[in-house]
């Protein structure tokens, strides 16, 4: 069986190939109906784990820990595989946690089937699986090899955002013409947003720029209702007890996933939530303010999604955008309404919103894993990844960048993107910070989502090759002429860059992949 799996921030969402078509995959929740994804969440009492609609089922029982949208703990600056979360009583590493999450996903997918169970234990689980566009490589990482470890066995990562081009393609062609083959892909999910320019050119879509703010989805639309409300009263949300503040959030999400737009109020039950120290039992926002307290949220999409047009110099930045045939708005956030009459109002007819915005990044996962489809990608990679170096023996830091954001992506893993270099070393010890950036400034600074991946120390000198701590050595120029040193940068097809760093002189080397 052939699927396209969304590992999403609030829901998990399934699509399967099927002879040209891509059903989303149903489930049972907790009462018996069937639903279109399954809750990214996860409960604890007792060392016990419970996921998914187990996990939501015990969400009011105060003898468990929930944890909702954990999928944001992998796009912290740490964001290491070895990284502890605190569940309840229990301490278990992002790895672990996600990968216990997806082998649920994969066990509902083989047990609750009941159609497809006999096919899918004979033919195993081949799926497409996606990240964030700006994600970066320990999410990257972390994630390939969670999906890997449950179970499944992995065809290929894609960025969100091109996922969902194929399945505008597969829903839109008539809209790509020879003169508009520019489509710009609107992702706005639970935790993140994603644009990306995407040239579309019968069934070969290349990425021309990708963009995307990290931490900014249907979870700060949530939280924004909940500071709303709170403010009538004068309550902060961060101050609210750890459960009356989930129980808060997660009435702000029902109430946020009923408007339409006719709604014209919304009610948080404070009385649920807070008992007798509830200053009032209800507070009703309007849902005209509330849209207003999201639309610098909304705002700052718009932002994000026109800056790659300047950067790829796709055409003249304006309203009309008289070169892209669309504006492809996807995601599970973006069904509130005031994100879509935003975007209408600012860019007019070019502007198609998803029939199933929620599931459109599955739908064109499964659609890449299809063989007979035949689309074609071309990606790109999102962030710019380089190394502060030390120089003059130590007082000063640089930093030198070695693939930068627009890169393009190498078609397979058997055909990485090498750079290298090789020269002399001038000290007794390197010392390498690794760090990847959203965005470089004008003079060639990091600046936006940054990630450091901790500090490599190499000996130069071959005398320290078995030193137990280099940190702790100072770093000297040599004496006289230093060894060879190579470096090997490698980027695979997913994004992750792998690291080599040899003393050629010795042989003596390094190599590990970020993130792992």
């Amino acid at each position: 069986m052939r699927l396209g799996i969304d590992f999403g921030t609030t829901r998990t969402v399934v699509a399967c190939a099927d002879r040209g078509n891509y059903p989303v995959v149903d489930f049972a929740d907790s009462a018996g109906d069937a639903v279109g994804w399954i809750p990214s969440a996860v409960a604890e009492r007792d060392g016990e784990l419970r996921f998914g609609f187990d996990a939501m089922a015990v969400i009011d029982d105060p003898s468990f820990a929930v944890l909702r949208s954990f999928k944001r703990l992998l796009s912290q600056p740490s964001g290491g595989p070895a990284d502890l979360v605190r569940l309840g009583q229990t301490a278990i590493s992002v790895s672990e946690l996600l990968t216990r999450f997806l082998s649920h996903v994969r066990e509902s997918i083989v047990t609750r089937l009941h159609p497809r169970r006999a096919k899918a234990r004979a033919e195993g689980l081949h799926a497409v699986v996606a990240v964030p566009a700006n994600a970066h490589s320990a999410q990257r990482f972390v994630t390939l090899d969670a999906f890997r470890r449950a179970g499944f066995d992995v065809l290929t990562m894609l960025n969100e955002p091109s996922a969902a081009g194929f399945e505008y393609t597969h829903r839109h062609r008539e809209t790509i013409s020879s003169r508009r083959d520019l489509v710009l892909v609107y992702d706005l999910g639970g935790g993140t947003f994603d644009a990306s320019l995407v040239r579309m050119t019968g069934l070969r879509h290349e990425v021309l720029a990708t963009a995307g703010v990290t931490r900014l989805g249907g979870d700060d639309f949530d939280s924004v209702l909940a500071m709303t409300a709170l403010a009538q009263v004068g309550l902060d949300l961060d101050a609210l007890p750890e459960r009356a503040a989930q129980g808060l959030l997660t009435q702000c999400l029902e109430q946020k996933e009923r408007i339409h737009p006719n709604s014209k109020k919304l009610s948080i039950d404070l009385d649920t939530l807070l008992g007798r120290d509830a200053p009032r039992p209800e507070l009703t926002v309007s849902v005209a303010d509330f849209y207003d307290a999201c639309l610098p949220l909304v705002e700052e999409t718009i932002d994000a999604m026109l800056s790659i047009l300047s950067r790829t110099g796709a055409g003249d930045v304006t309203p009309d955008l008289a070169e892209v045939a669309g504006i492809y708005v996807v995601g599970g956030a973006s069904e509130l309404p005031i994100v879509a009459r935003t975007l209408r109002d600012r860019f007019g007819r070019r502007v198609h919103r998803s029939p199933y915005p929620s599931a459109a990044v599955a739908i064109g996962l499964a659609i890449a894993a299809d063989e007979g489809a035949g689309f074609l990608l071309s990606d790109r990679y999102a962030r710019t990844f380089g190394v502060f170096r030390e120089g003059a023996s130590g007082r000063e830091i640089t930093f030198d960048p070695i693939f930068t954001q627009d890169t393009a992506l190498p078609p397979s893993a058997s055909e990485p993107l090498t750079f290298e270099r090789v020269y002399r070393a001038a000290h007794n010890v390197g010392h390498f910070r690794f760090f990847e950036c959203s965005e470089m400034d004008e003079e060639g600074k990091p600046r936006g989502d940054m990630t450091l991946f901790g500090d490599v120390y190499f000996p130069f000198d071959a005398r320290l090759a078995d030193a137990k701590d280099l940190a702790s050595i100072a770093v000297e120029r040599e004496a006289g002429e230093g060894p060879r040193i190579l470096e090997r940068y490698s980027l695979d097809d997913h994004g992750i860059v792998d690291v080599l760093i040899r003393n050629l002189d010795s042989g003596h080397e390094r190599a590990f992949r970020l993130g792992a």
